[in-house]
């Protein structure tokens, strides 16, 4: 019998939460069920506190994963990512995954990679969320140069990220691969029960804005389509569920000078994993008001749990979301936003777009993704 290959994952992973944790950790039960040796490497320092927005990086949740998770990255200790790198080389994985996020982690990971590649048998694919930043600093093109030198191929989530990975290298292989389902959260529940289990009225309709709440998301777009008058005659409420990243006070401004106390209910801790199908189930669409966007894990959840989408056309985000088949993909501006939603509940259109999503969603798997990412390895 042939030995097990190894995978070794760099990156974001419990105890610390969010949408990063979630990919990588479903990523390596993926490589688990192909028969890989899998690992993941995370940060025992992810982001210093005075950079991070939020009010806890780590989870409240307990750890039920089976790949064993190696808390030994500090991205600001240049001494650590030399010891990494050098633990990596004699370690010897056929395949470094890291996941690039922000530039911020460029010296880091690119200085893991250089070394861990050293040994001339592990090669180094990243997946790259953005190579350019929604939120952009100085220096953030140097640092992502830098990072891209230490790497072997590129898989990106949208071809916007794949266009803007040629502006630092046109040589090395790369490919699109949609992102996959996010089908780690459960199974749905009955609307009826969730609304019930969220204590929430069920006489009105809600739509959903959720995760962490920055600018670019567009959420002041959304509470901006919500002082409608029509939407408040079909009985619409909006859920907010997410963390605030930025400035609450302009949000809530948005929402005393329009009016809509009564129409928005902010849920604005940050949402257990254990809590995203309520939160899912109890909602009839789910609204992406973005500003800018590569692409969204947001998505993935909705086609998970078969919740048809309101989505801008920005960035890359249109790529998942075919309009008028699965939900709408419209300008980002309030007034359609709000003919949109509108358009929803007075056309009747969810159980048309349900039976579109079954279908649509197959070609999401992560078996097709894992192979796509093979592909790259072995070439």
């Amino acid at each position: 019998m042939s030995q097990k290959k190894k995978v070794v994952i760099i990156g974001s992973a419990y105890p610390l939460r969010g949408g990063l944790s979630n990919f990588n950790e479903r990523l390596g039960e993926e490589f688990l069920k192909d028969f890989w040796d899998v690992q993941i490497y995370t940060f025992s320092l992810q982001y210093p506190s005075f950079l991070f927005p939020g009010k806890t990086q780590y989870s409240t949740e307990s750890y039920h994963g089976n790949i064993p998770i190696r808390i030994a990255i500090n991205s600001i200790n240049p001494f650590n990512w030399v010891k990494v790198g050098f633990e990596l080389k004699e370690m010897r994985p056929d395949l470094v995954i890291i996941k690039f996020w922000i530039p911020f982690m460029a010296p880091c990971f690119g200085t893991i990679s250089r070394i861990a590649k050293s040994n001339r048998i592990t090669k180094i694919i990243t997946i790259v969320d953005n190579i350019i930043p929604h939120e952009k600093r100085p220096g953030d093109r140097i640092l992502a140069k830098y990072f891209v030198g230490g790497v072997d191929g590129f898989v990106t989530m949208s071809r916007k990220v794949l266009d803007d990975v040629s502006f630092f290298d046109t040589r090395k292989p790369r490919i699109f691969s949609p992102h996959p389902i996010y089908d780690n959260f459960g199974s749905g529940i009955e609307k009826v029960q969730a609304l019930k289990i969220l204590d929430l009225d069920p006489s009105f309709h809600y739509i959903l804005f959720f995760g962490f709440i920055r600018d670019y998301k567009g959420l002041d777009i959304l509470l901006e389509a919500m002082g409608d008058q029509r939407i408040r005659d079909l009985n619409i409420k909006l859920i907010v569920a997410g963390e605030f990243y930025t400035e609450k006070k302009s949000y809530l401004e948005i929402i005393n000078k329009r009016g809509i106390e009564d129409l928005i209910i902010l849920s604005n801790d940050f949402i257990p994993d254990s809590d995203v199908n309520k939160y899912f189930s109890a909602s009839d669409l789910v609204v992406q008001p973005y500003k800018s966007a590569t692409q969204s894990g947001v998505t993935q959840i909705a086609y998970h749990f078969d919740k048809p989408m309101l989505i801008t056309n920005v960035g890359g985000l249109g790529e998942f979301v075919p309009n008028g088949e699965v939900g709408y993909v419209v300008n980002p501006d309030p007034i359609a936003v709000s003919n949109a939603i509108i358009d929803f509940y007075t056309e009747g259109k969810e159980d048309v777009f349900i039976r579109n999503i079954k279908k649509i969603k197959i070609k999401y798997s992560w078996n097709y993704f894992i192979a796509n990412l093979k592909s790259l390895f072995y070439i």
